[in-house]
């Protein structure tokens, strides 16, 4: 009878605001993607089938994670963060490599990227380690969390993915921000950073691969290769200005239908929406972004407890990263790095991965006012 009664008043807490929030920015890149896509076939189906497949797929993961007490399956952060190192580690050795760049696992037809499903595995395990017990001192809330980061990260950027390192950092960041470190300890972390940055940035530097490097003088200098590695970027760009206020309509965009922009329905997904909607869509996908950001933002101011503060903390500021990279990288304000748009690129991994982050968080919601757990 207790658990009948809490489960009810969860349901209560069911945020459907949230909901049609997210399925409205689904919709919008399910037509981007069938829109830059219904000319070619994806293999054995085309593309947004496939994609309207991941949302299947991620539609199961949301309920998974939004029935489930969340208290439970952080339970199971640690164990499940040894699985995805070894799945990383095996990338490394038998992956499947495409563009340069050695990120999936395959199974059969189908191939899965590990690093996705890392970020929400991070989030579970940081988020278990700071509310298990007061964490005091630079030792325990600063050094410690960024050893269990450490790991996953260094094997991330090896296959090369930045896009993935970079999230990884970023939810790190924002747990330290969420646990309160205090204003002389992050003083010394940058003072550090900044003293150590001349020798880390030359063994970065070192360490990306050609095309990596050429990315980001691209980005520095847009005409220092606008054929080669700028190309992505300068097409993207020139996208998103043809747009102009009302946009070409859907599938009249000049540079995503004769192909101009390459990968118009993985990372640049965005450039295609702004060409064809124009300046007047681009508000009104950012106005489901900043809603859909806002409400996230309101599950964690209102979380019962510290772990669903802080699970609700690092959901969010994951979503959020990924958001203002991808659109940053693709208007040219950023270098390009491989960030997928949240619920609307094309990607098995990343729409499955977007959605049980999703499901977890209006978990949290849900059993904000329940008794027991």
């Amino acid at each position: 009878m207790i658990d009948r009664l809490t489960d009810n008043r969860g349901l209560d807490n069911f945020d459907y605001r949230f909901l049609a929030l997210v399925a409205a920015i689904l919709g919008i890149g399910v037509l981007s993607i069938h829109s830059v896509t219904h000319a070619q076939q994806g293999g054995v189906a085309p593309y947004y089938l496939k994609q309207l497949v991941w949302i299947f797929l991620g539609g199961v993961a949301f309920v998974v994670m939004l029935v489930s007490d969340y208290h439970r399956i952080a339970r199971l952060a640690y164990p499940a963060y040894g699985v995805v190192l070894l799945m990383l580690a095996f990338v490394l050795l038998e992956g499947r490599t495409s563009k340069g760049a050695q990120r999936w696992i395959a199974l059969g037809p189908f191939s899965f990227q590990p690093s996705e499903f890392a970020k929400l595995v991070l989030i579970l395990v940081l988020a278990h380690y700071y509310s298990k017990a007061p964490r005091v001192g630079w030792l325990q809330r600063v050094v410690l969390p960024g050893l269990l980061m450490l790991p996953g990260l260094l094997l991330i950027l090896k296959q090369p993915d930045l896009g993935s390192g970079l999230s990884f950092v970023a939810v790190y960041a924002a747990m330290l921000l969420m646990v309160g470190v205090r204003s002389k300890a992050l003083g010394v972390i940058l003072l550090f950073s900044l003293m150590l940055f001349p020798f880390a940035w030359e063994g970065v530097w070192g360490s990306l691969h050609d095309y990596q490097r050429q990315r980001i003088m691209a980005f520095v200098d847009p005409d220092y290769d606008p054929g080669g590695k700028g190309y992505h970027a300068l097409q993207s760009r020139i996208a998103i200005g043809s747009g102009e206020l009302m946009g070409k309509g859907l599938y009249g965009g000049t540079q995503s239908q004769l192909k101009f922009l390459p990968e118009g329905h993985t990372d640049f997904v965005f450039a295609v929406y702004a060409e064809e909607w124009g300046f007047l869509g681009v508000v009104l996908l950012l106005v489901l972004f900043v809603g859909l950001i806002w409400l996230s933002f309101e599950i964690a101011s209102k979380a019962k407890d510290q772990l669903g503060a802080l699970l609700a903390a690092g959901i969010t500021a994951m979503l959020c990263f990924c958001v203002v990279v991808n659109i940053g990288m693709t208007a040219g304000m950023f270098p390009i790095v491989g960030i997928p748009l949240p619920l609307m690129s094309y990607g098995g991994s990343a729409t499955i991965m977007t959605m049980a982050s999703l499901g977890l968080l209006l978990n949290v919601k849900r059993r904000r006012l329940s008794l027991f757990y």
